[in-house]
């Protein structure tokens, strides 16, 4: 819950354990050595609250113009009547009193004051429709302005559990389906992650799995377990190095090699070591490692393509994640990322994002758990994905309702969309105060024309707004 990892850490005693947390084996005593607001998710709940508390409000560019447009405005329409009364011809009074009010209907801020909500209040019903919750225009406004996206690892570009990679075989006679067969059924009984994705991945590819007549599970190293045959019942070893070493199984140079590398790569390889007769009419001996099974929490679905696609849009990507360095950097090249900051807490990642920002960077943060909440607040702009938890989507600006990483492009693309939008509405509403109320003021314009004027400026402003019901993601992802 704090560190994002994927698979269970093991603990000695001594070491801290976090509330809420799961134990998936054996007992455990525990010491409460911080209570109520001591607690790591108090302390967390209390970053946030801070970082939300910093954020400087953003106020709206129409409105500040606006402060100073309306008395300029008035002034103009008083400076327009003086004139026309002191040296317009007569009726003087009646030419100066039309003329002023020409001023006033065709400078009426409608189109300035339309120009922002109208296309925010479009853009967000837009981005509902591509499943991105936006909170408010601020968010959608900031988030054109990005230079840098933070992508949390475990449940945001990851699934967030463990899954088969690979079924790699070593002894003679034993098949990959075997392998899985006599793994599965060792682990039907298991809480544990790794034995779930295994027992997931049988199912999954239709494997029978056999009856289970014991099973024990051992602590940081793996189960062992009797499975029924045919042809005969058979031990099966399931774990680690240290269980083989514990067992006394000889371990091949080419397994112990092949694990190695999967190890190497961020992956957890678990050896499968069965003893009594193989399935094949050639038997396996007394202990043999019959393969390797590789364990990880693997990609999401176009998580590639959303990094490359952020990349070609001009945008630092850099992974965080509270798991180990190794794990991390094995997604890390899946991902083609760079730059990457593991074994990170959640404190800490609300310090490098602001890190980042102190360095001129303005950042979006992307996560799903309660261990990134301090960041998603801290950010620019806040990304949760909707599959998270609740703290998180709490925290953050925008949420990805299906959890699809796709959508950090498509709010990208849709807040610059909306953003240039708002300046087409501003330049519009700019350009045609300037052109007609000098006119207005000179006399050449008559107060039901400015009317009519006024009215058509605020409809092209709403009907340009409405142009972004055609905003599209589609071709973004594409190469």
């Amino acid at each position: 819950m704090i560190t994002g990892e994927s698979l269970p850490v093991d603990k000695q005693p001594g070491d801290p354990v976090i509330g809420a947390t799961l134990n998936r084996v054996g007992s455990l005593r525990i010491e409460a050595v911080k209570v109520g607001l001591d607690t790591a998710l108090a302390r967390i709940v209390r970053i946030v609250e801070e970082a939300q508390a910093a954020k400087p409000p953003l106020a709206k560019l129409a409105d500040r113009i606006a402060s100073y447009f309306v008395p300029a405005v008035i002034g103009v329409a008083g400076v327009t009547f003086l004139l026309w009364w002191l040296l317009g011809p007569s009726p003087a009074f009646t030419h100066a009193l039309l003329n002023a009010v020409a001023v006033l209907i065709i400078a009426c801020p409608c189109a300035l004051g339309l120009a922002t909500p109208t296309s925010v209040m479009v853009g967000i019903g837009k981005g509902a429709e591509h499943g991105v919750l936006i909170r408010g225009g601020d968010a959608l406004e900031r988030a054109h302005q990005l230079t840098t996206v933070v992508l949390d690892k475990t449940g945001t570009v990851t699934r967030g559990e463990p899954s088969v990679g690979a079924i790699l075989p070593f002894a003679t006679g034993w098949t990959a389906e075997q392998i899985i067969a006599v793994a599965a059924s060792a682990e039907q009984d298991s809480e544990h992650p790794v034995g779930e994705a295994i027992v997931r991945h049988a199912r999954e590819q239709g494997v029978a799995l056999r009856a289970l007549q014991a099973f024990t599970a051992v602590p940081g190293h793996g189960v062992r377990a009797t499975v029924a045959g045919p042809p005969a019942s058979q031990l099966v070893l399931l774990g680690n190095l240290r269980l083989m070493e514990r067992e006394r199984v000889p371990v091949s140079s080419q397994a112990k090699e092949a694990a190695e590398h999967l190890a190497a790569a961020g992956v957890t390889p678990m050896y499968v070591a069965v003893q009594d007769a193989g399935p094949s009419s050639q038997p396996s001996a007394p202990g043999e490692v019959v393969g390797v099974i590789a364990v990880a929490d693997t990609l999401k679905d176009h998580a590639r393509d959303t990094v490359a696609a952020l990349h070609r849009l001009g945008f630092e990507v850099i992974l965080l994640t509270g798991d180990n360095r190794r794990t991390a950097q094995a997604i890390a090249e899946q991902l083609r990322v760079t730059h990457v900051l593991a074994d990170v807490l959640p404190d800490q990642k609300a310090r490098e994002i602001t890190r980042l920002q102190e360095a001129g960077k303005i950042v979006a943060m992307v996560g799903d758990g309660i261990n990134d909440a301090p960041a998603l607040a801290q950010a620019d702009v806040g990304i949760a994905i909707g599959t998270g938890t609740d703290v998180a989507m709490e925290a953050a600006d925008l949420t990805l309702i299906t959890g699809d990483p796709r959508g950090i492009v498509t709010a990208i693309a849709l807040s610059r969309a909306t953003t240039r939008n708002i300046k087409q509405n501003l330049a519009a509403a700019f350009i045609y105060n300037v052109l007609l109320i000098p006119a207005a003021a000179l006399g050449l314009l008559n107060p039901i024309w400015a009317a009519g004027a006024m009215a058509l400026s605020s409809v092209s402003v709403v009907g340009n707004a409405l142009r972004l019901r055609r905003f599209s993601p589609t071709g973004l992802l594409a190469p």
